[in-house]
């Protein structure tokens, strides 16, 4: 079945009470035991089961080519679930990566006897070497966020198992419409859904999708209705509508970042692009291997001026909004380091876009004028 029929029919079906198209919200915090004590309908209390929560895991797991996904309440709880597996064990992380993730590794890992190394994932060689003291864990962001890096998921899924580690992947840039890391050998994938799965800046949310079933599998479940960090019936309602239209609204933001960071390498007021879809970019042969419809809608550009120039420009822009997240419909712009905070390891002079649904030729004109002023 091709992934824009799944986006529409995975995890729905009518409700057979009423034949209802889209399927109720089961705000319900508990559910009825049969007389023999049992629970018929296989929920029992919400926070570990919900029929809203179950029709998400199943579509999500469909896009994504697993077999199981468990969701949660954020991005940050299910990526916390995947390192818990790693609890008193090594994990080997990306070094450009998302700013929550090396904070939950560098301040929380540490309180379960976990130890973290950060490595270049684009090198390999350098990555065999981290996993060689016995790691539990092999964790890629690709493309990386914020500098857009492109690992190569085969060859880490390679390195990874025979050394015995799981190789899990953040495919939030993404989505599984440009990628599917299960199909190139990770063994767990990861979704921030408040962004392109979400799409429309109004839900908060995480998955994390497995390739096999097993032990890790079981334990992912017992750290989602353990731990209680799960999205509710509404969220996971609001998540599976948006669902419909991810295929199509994730090329047609991957077309406009095309653009976009075409015209900004010509531009004489930027100094460096960051996107994979350009044939200047180092991962650009390698993005165009493994990922497939586009290279995704987030573009990170640095300005000559440092963190003042870069900011003035933000101030200037029109049409984009200065705001933190990506995949919503509208376009934003962030001056990243200044988001993250004092222990940023991103470039003073970095800007972030995500691109949305405008026109692209109303977003490079206001891009123009915003760094043309």
């Amino acid at each position: 079945m091709k992934l824009e029929t799944l986006a529409i029919h995975a995890g729905r079906s009518p409700d057979p009470t009423t034949g209802a198209v889209r399927e109720p919200i089961h705000l319900s915090t508990t559910f009825e035991r049969g007389p023999d004590g049992g629970y018929p309908t296989g929920y029992f209390y919400s926070r570990s089961g919900n029929p809203n929560r179950t029709a998400l895991e199943q579509a999500v797991a469909a896009l994504e080519g697993g077999t199981e996904a468990v969701a949660f309440a954020s991005g940050s709880a299910a990526t916390l679930a995947v390192f818990s597996l790693a609890a008193g064990g090594r994990i080997v992380c990306s070094s450009d990566c998302y700013h929550g993730t090396a904070k939950q590794l560098r301040e929380l890992l540490p309180r379960w006897g976990a130890s973290v190394e950060f490595v270049d994932t684009t090198d390999l060689a350098a990555v065999k070497q981290a996993l060689e003291p016995g790691a539990a864990l092999l964790w890629v962001e690709t493309p990386s966020n914020p500098l857009l890096r492109v690992s190569d998921v085969a060859a880490l899924a390679g390195l990874a198992h025979a050394r015995g580690a799981l190789l899990g992947c953040d495919n939030t840039f993404a989505s599984p419409v440009l990628q599917q890391p299960l199909a190139l050998g990770a063994d767990l994938v990861m979704h921030s859904t408040t962004k392109f799965l979400g799409g429309h800046s109004d839900v908060l949310g995480g998955v994390v999708v497995v390739r096999e079933p097993g032990e890790t599998l079981g334990r992912l479940r017992e750290f989602q209705g353990t731990g209680g960090g799960v999205p509710s019936p509404f969220d996971c309602w609001l998540l599976l509508r948006s669902l419909a239209t991810l295929p199509l609204r994730v090329r047609a933001q991957s077309a406009g970042a095309l653009t976009i960071a075409r015209f900004l390498e010509k531009h004489p007021a930027v100094e460096r692009v960051h996107y994979p879809g350009l044939e200047s970019h180092a991962g650009h042969a390698l993005a165009a291997r493994q990922m497939r419809d586009g290279f995704g809608a987030v573009v990170s550009l640095q300005v000559p001026g440092g963190a003042a120039e870069a900011m003035a420009i933000a101030a200037r822009v029109r049409l984009f909004r200065r705001a933190t997240s990506l995949g919503g419909v509208e376009s934003l712009i962030e001056h990243r380091a200044s988001m993250e905070g004092p222990a940023s390891r991103t470039p003073a002079n970095l800007l972030r876009i995500a691109v949305g649904l405008e026109h692209p030729d109303d977003l490079v004109a206001d891009l123009d004028q915003a760094l043309g002023a």
